[in-house]
């Protein structure tokens, strides 16, 4: 392993989905992902467009190959498209989308982790447990603390 291999941060993946008469990865999409990269938060790994017709089938393409209006300035990012997600992730990614729907899949890199990760390795330590706790989970619970704060300030 090489000194920048174990700087490697942790990588993930999202999907997005958008009724297709209405996907738009251009804008303030491209604008915050771009952000994340030129802040050295993010490197982008792989961006690909799933598109799952009425009829079911599914079409999927690399950015260099997306039409330049769907996509605007995350033609930018190309350069760090690594193709890492093969025809089977494809066809699981497609399964979980509903016919009619385009699908942003973004793999990318937590560059901010690397540092304390290999930090953290070199002082004997290792990973044994991550997570996620969804966005919808933290507002219901945000949510439910202010109901009970304006609860108890009713009450007094």
């Amino acid at each position: 392993m090489t000194e920048s291999d174990d700087v490697l941060g942790p990588v993930d993946y999202i999907v997005v989905e958008f009724p297709a008469d209405r996907a738009n990865f251009s804008g303030e999409v491209a604008a915050e992902l771009i952000s994340l990269v030129e802040r050295g938060l993010v490197r982008v790994l792989d961006l690909v467009l799933v598109r799952k017709n009425d009829d079911g089938s599914l079409e999927a393409e690399e950015l260099a190959h997306a039409d330049e209006s769907a996509v605007g300035e995350l033609r930018q990012l190309e350069g760090d498209l690594g193709l890492l997600l093969a025809a089977e992730d494809v066809d699981a990614i497609g399964a979980a989308l509903e016919p009619g729907t385009i699908a942003g899949v973004l793999v990318w890199e937590n560059t901010w982790a690397g540092p304390f990760g290999a930090a953290v390795r070199r002082a004997g330590g290792q990973l044994v447990a991550h997570g996620r706790i969804p966005t919808e989970a933290l507002l219901a619970a945000i949510e439910a603390d202010n109901d009970n704060e304006g609860a108890v300030d009713a009450a007094r």
